[in-house]
């Protein structure tokens, strides 16, 4: 390890202690006051990320491990995506989605037809996913030891028909989301291909975790825009920003503030990712009236009344109560 790197390592096990109290003694050279530096905010010491990784993440928001998911593993994922895209078996709670695009032409029963499979909690493979060992050990840097799955996707981003609909408007997850507080949630994303920019690869805006909940809302888009995909309003295209290319097994770690999206597929492929949103099952939830989640609330209570025949008793809260699971430690407030 480098003089540098031991350097940040000590640094970083210092901040992770108590502050200790330092008396300072009259002497003949100058006196300095000490003020100890601030506990770093969005990662937590587990001996797992190296000091340059939290420091990474500290600044931009998230962090790329290469290779940490199996091939194994990831191609039993496609097996089992593709079993529900043939209706062999039929998931509760689970929400198939297509493409504006393609929901416009005849539907086809096959994953060609399916751009996005989510809430699949009651999947008992792809729910594997959320409780791989070498997935939790990173989640927990961000998260603490209680550990919740709260939200699971598998993305089959489909060719661009030609109207752009296949992109993701750039956003913030926490949006979404009615629990706190937002650094003790995080996101895992795992490329179940060779991820590019050619067939819609992530795009970060590094840093921006740091800001606040932005508000969302449909952007005007010609082509239409996907149901749920709302986008950040004060977006500026101009913002520099990182494309996210990544291979087989990949995965991205990324804080729920990090204003993120994806670009259209411009490949005759389909485009697997996996992810699944956690939080510290220490977090809570808050009421968002009178905020900028309003919209995103009432959609969603539309979406799940209509789905189970309920009224205006569901609440934003129950949404997300009821596809929480409790992946490690304890189930506190979630």
């Amino acid at each position: 390890m480098s003089r540098a790197a031991e350097r940040l390592r000590l640094l970083i096990n210092h901040l992770d202690r108590q502050p200790a109290f330092i008396t300072a003694a009259p002497t003949f050279t100058q006196t300095y006051t000490y003020s100890p530096p601030k506990k770093l905010r969005y990662t937590l010491g587990t001996d797992l990320l190296t000091p340059e990784q939290r420091l990474f993440y500290e600044e931009n928001g998230f962090i790329l491990i290469k290779n940490l998911v199996s091939d194994e593993d990831i191609n039993k994922f496609r097996k089992e995506f593709e079993r529900i895209c043939r209706q062999e078996v039929n998931i509760p709670g689970l929400v198939v989605m297509r493409d504006v695009a393609i929901a416009k032409s005849e539907f086809v029963p096959d994953q060609k037809a399916v751009s996005k499979l989510q809430d699949f909690q009651e999947d008992p493979e792809l729910f594997r996913y959320c409780t791989l060992p070498e997935i939790l050990k990173y989640v927990e840097c961000f998260t603490g030891p209680n550990i919740m799955a709260m939200h699971t996707m598998l993305i089959n981003k489909p060719p661009d028909a030609g109207n752009k609909t296949s992109r993701h408007p750039m956003h913030q997850d926490l949006h979404y989301f009615p629990f706190r507080p937002a650094d003790r949630i995080v996101c895992s994303w795992t490329a179940m291909e060779k991820v590019n920019r050619q067939n819609g690869c992530l795009v970060v805006l590094p840093g921006t975790h740091k800001g606040t909940l932005q508000e969302h809302d449909y952007p005007e888009w010609e082509g239409g825009v996907n149901k749920m995909y709302h986008g950040v309003q004060t977006y500026h295209p101009q913002h520099p920003r990182v494309h996210l290319e990544m291979e087989k097994g990949d995965t991205v770690f990324f804080h729920p503030l990090l204003i993120h999206g994806s670009g259209m597929n411009q490949t005759q492929g389909f485009r697997k990712a996996i992810s699944c949103h956690y939080a510290s099952g220490d977090c809570y939830y808050i009421d968002v009236k009178g905020t900028t989640q309003e919209n995103i609330e009432k959609e969603v209570k539309e979406i799940a009344a209509r789905k189970y025949a309920l009224g205006d008793e569901i609440t934003f809260k129950d949404t997300w109560a009821v596809r929480g699971r409790l992946v490690q430690g304890d189930r506190n407030s979630m």
